[in-house]
């Protein structure tokens, strides 16, 4: 006896809908956690100024404070000219923005840039009714 696709449809949007009940608790406490760790953190960086430590070595556990920078650009016109005339590729990540590759090749199909993989897959899509 076979299951019918309404039965599947079924148990796939109840398994969906438990799934994000999951995650929206975990979430939630999960987002409690980080705010008690951050007011940790921020008291253990206050000591390390006090005392002006790098390292606080204690029976529990050593804290290091270090220095964490990021990089973005609020112009990305400038900064792909600035790429260019460095010939700096190196300084964005090394992967291909799907949606843009997937429009390029449509629209010059004679075009594959070596090396390319491609990956297609059927999927199935279950919308409630």
């Amino acid at each position: 006896m076979s299951i019918t696709a309404d039965k599947l449809v079924n148990v796939y949007i109840k398994m969906r809908d438990k799934r994000a009940q999951i995650k929206a608790a975990f979430e939630e406490e999960d987002g409690k956690i980080k705010e008690q760790m951050d007011l940790v953190e921020s008291s253990l960086l206050e000591v390390c100024k006090a005392t002006g430590a790098d390292s606080i070595k204690t029976a529990h556990g050593t804290a290091i404070k270090s220095v964490q920078t990021r990089y973005w650009t609020g112009d990305w016109a400038a900064m792909h000219k600035f790429i260019r005339d460095n010939d700096a590729l190196d300084l964005v990540e090394r992967r291909i923005s799907q949606l843009n590759m997937k429009n390029f090749l449509r629209e010059n199909p004679d075009l594959m840039p070596t090396g390319l993989n491609v990956d297609n897959k059927y999927t199935v899509t279950v919308r409630r009714s």
